[in-house]
């Protein structure tokens, strides 16, 4: 594991690196994040070249906003992309114009230039499909609720799975500065879906894992991880459809998810006096992706 830096915050944004029969990258953060991948790979006396895959969990610009950077200068890698993100890896002109309607003219300055990765290097991985790492077989399993386009992988021989944003977001020390780490669900626009959290999570559970790795940041016991992102996303769907009239705006929802989470770390023995802003863009983006949620369901009840 090695931190991506992500937007120059520490503790933000993780990527993990298979040494073995073939060389894994799980992956690749924005395009900001590209010297860090490089220096990672230096020093284990890897060059960009001796990649085999890059598995991208999926393909928001956090995640996968620096592949086409690296598939410039590794151009025999094979990037694994789930089948509804890899016209999105191919072509990321939708991909950009998605995100610049949460991120307006701040996109340039957290993600830099997201380029194309040639369709010749991309291989689509269906529900339950596996690959072969040399040393291990990988099965990869379709976990929407945080995106539609997110898959997660697990590894028989680690007996972890690799779940991007599927199980939620490590907060830790090193990112938010607070004696002790906890989960939480990642709600961002567009795609949050409880209903589909709680399938994930069902789905999941069944491997019998002993550890998640996520990618903000690091590794959970599995237990904790399913449950963290269970008990988030129920409380935080119930909360802003409480709250929702048309017309709210995020900001209002954002107030409501931060007393919601300020509850949770509460009633999980943490104290009263924390600074909820410490867990800085995440509320943005989570109300405006419980906004999305909120306005969809309503929508679909008229």
């Amino acid at each position: 594991m090695f931190d991506l830096f992500e937007q120059g915050q520490p503790g933000r944004s993780s990527a993990y690196l298979y040494r073995g029969r073939k060389n894994v990258l799980i992956d690749t953060g924005s395009a900001p994040c590209h010297p860090y991948i490089l220096r990672a790979l230096h020093e284990l006396n890897l060059e960009s070249q001796d990649l085999d895959y890059v598995v991208l969990t999926h393909v928001h610009l956090d995640h996968a906003g620096g592949a086409g950077m690296l598939a410039q200068i590794a151009p025999h890698t094979t990037f694994v992309v789930h089948p509804r993100g890899a016209r999105h890896m191919i072509d990321p002109t939708k991909l950009m114009a998605g995100a610049r309607t949460v991120y307006g003219e701040q996109l340039e300055k957290f993600f830099g230039e997201v380029l194309p990765v040639p369709e010749r290097q991309v291989l689509i991985m269906q529900d339950g499909e596996t690959l072969d790492f040399g040393d291990r077989i990988v099965t990869f399993y379709d976990t929407p609720g945080h995106a539609k386009h997110h898959f997660s992988m697990y590894d028989p021989l680690l007996e972890s799975v690799f779940a991007g944003d599927a199980l939620g977001i490590r907060y830790v020390h090193r990112y938010t500065g607070w004696p002790f780490e906890f989960i939480l669900p990642s709600t961002s626009p567009s795609d949050f879906d409880p209903d589909a959290v709680i399938s994930t999570v069902a789905k999941l559970r069944v491997l019998h894992a002993k550890t998640v790795f996520h990618t903000h940041f690091g590794p959970s016991k599995t237990e904790e991880a399913l449950e963290g992102t269970l008990r988030g996303a129920k409380r935080f769907a119930m909360m802003v459809e409480n709250l929702y009239y048309a017309g709210i705006t995020w900001e209002e929802i954002q107030s409501g998810l931060e007393e919601e989470i300020r509850r949770i770390l509460t009633n999980l023995g943490h104290p009263e006096s924390l600074d909820i802003q410490d867990l800085g863009v995440d509320l943005e983006l989570d109300a405006k992706g419980l906004l999305y949620y909120a306005e969809r369901k309503n929508k679909l009840k008229a």
